[in-house]
Formats: structure tokens, C-alpha cells, sequence
């Protein structure tokens, strides 16, 4: 009875070893990757272990920056800008007449006021209740002066406080502004602080001006 029990015994204790020593050997099984949005569909190739997998997420964001990526507003060139907004205005209206059109003419008038604003030399000096100014240039600007001052004269005499007149003279034009009321100091010394070139912007009126240019309306005074 005794020997029936040890050599049962010893047959577990042997069983024993021979699983533990089978375990060791055998390799860990690894554990189940974890779900990924990226992960390939079945038949598609797998992304390399050592490049990351763009989640739908991040793709969006990307789509939607290069959907709203600002453009640069500025034309870069202010004359290239003017003409390019008359160019809008006239597409928009489906009253132009493109036989009429000449953008060419416009052009030449904003050449004109780039010579006024940036190449005139201008003397200033106070008279009684206002301003006289001499606005000169050579070729170019001389002629441009002209083509600008004497028809803008019509609309600073249209300001109900003040006068003005011109004077033609060699290389420009004598240009005066003066208070209607000559006791008016607020209006003197207005027209005093704004000068030629401020005096030049008054009437509000160069951007229907600038559009009547391009539509090839006629306008008095202007000789282009």
C-alpha cells in the first residue's frame, strides 16, 4: 500500500517538472494592439513600424487650414490697385458699355497725380484769411499740374466758406484759397493746415471722378 503511494507520488512530482520546464521555454505571447483609427483596412499595406499614423482627426485640421489660408489683399502698386477696383466696379454693373471703356485714359490721370502729389515742388505762404500756394515741375509734372489744379479750383469754390482761384504761371500754376469771411479764424486757419496737398483731397469727389475716366464720360475741364 505504502509503495503504491510513493510511486504515485513521484509520477505527479515528475509531471510537475516536465510542465514547468515547458513553460519556460515557450516565448510570451504578445498582447492585442489596442484599436487605432489609422489602422489599414484588410488588404491594405501597413504603415511602417517607425512612421506614425495620421488620425482622421489631425487630417481634418490640416484640410480645413489650407481651405482658409488668408491671401494677400494689397494689390502692391496703388495705381495697379485703383484701376483694379474701377475694373470690379465695371464688371459688376451690367450697364457698362465696354465700347466706351478706356482704362488707358485712367491710367494717364493717376500718372498725373503722382506727379502732382509726389514730384511738384510747392511754396506756400499766408495772405489775408488764407493761402497762397505755387505748385512747380519740369515737363511731365508741369503739365500735370495744370491738368489737375485748374479743373479742381470748381470744386473747392463749391465749399460753402471759402473762395478759390488759379493763376497760370511758367512750370505750374499759382493756386489761392481764402475764407469768405475774413473775421472766420476757424476756417483760416483750416485752410492753412490743410496746404496744397490737403487742399487738393477736398470735395471727396476723385473716386466718381475716377470711374466717369474709366466709363469714358466727358468731363469739363479735364484734358484726358
Amino acid at each position: 500500500m505504502l509503495k503504491r503511494f510513493a510511486i504515485g507520488l513521484g509520477t505527479l512530482v515528475a509531471i510537475a517538472l516536465v510542465i514547468q520546464t515547458v513553460s519556460a521555454q515557450s516565448p510570451p505571447v504578445p498582447p492585442a494592439p489596442a484599436h487605432d483609427h489609422g489602422a489599414a483596412t484588410p488588404g491594405a499595406q501597413a504603415a511602417p513600424r517607425d512612421q506614425p499614423v495620421m488620425s482622421h482627426e489631425r487630417m481634418h485640421a490640416e484640410h480645413m487650414a489650407r481651405m482658409h489660408t488668408v491671401e494677400p489683399a494689397l494689390p502692391g502698386q496703388d495705381a495697379f490697385g485703383a484701376i483694379a477696383e474701377v475694373v470690379r466696379l465695371l464688371d459688376a454693373d451690367p450697364k457698362t458699355d465696354w465700347s466706351k471703356v478706356n482704362l488707358e485714359r485712367l491710367r494717364q490721370h493717376l500718372i498725373d497725380m503722382h506727379e502732382v502729389v509726389l514730384r511738384s515742388a510747392v511754396t506756400q505762404s499766408p495772405v489775408p484769411a488764407g493761402l497762397v500756394m505755387e505748385v512747380r515741375g519740369a515737363g511731365r509734372t508741369a503739365e500735370a499740374i495744370r491738368s489737375m489744379v485748374i479743373p479742381h479750383v470748381v470744386e473747392l469754390n463749391r465749399m460753402p466758406q471759402w473762395s478759390a482761384n488759379t493763376e497760370t504761371m511758367p512750370g505750374g500754376v499759382k493756386l489761392t484759397v481764402t475764407a469768405k469771411d475774413a473775421a472766420d479764424a476757424k476756417t483760416i486757419a483750416r485752410i492753412r493746415g490743410l496746404g496744397f496737398i490737403g487742399l487738393l483731397t477736398e470735395g471727396a469727389h476723385h473716386g466718381p471722378h475716377h470711374l466717369a475716366i474709366a466709363r469714358g464720360e466727358a468731363i469739363a475741364g479735364h484734358t484726358h
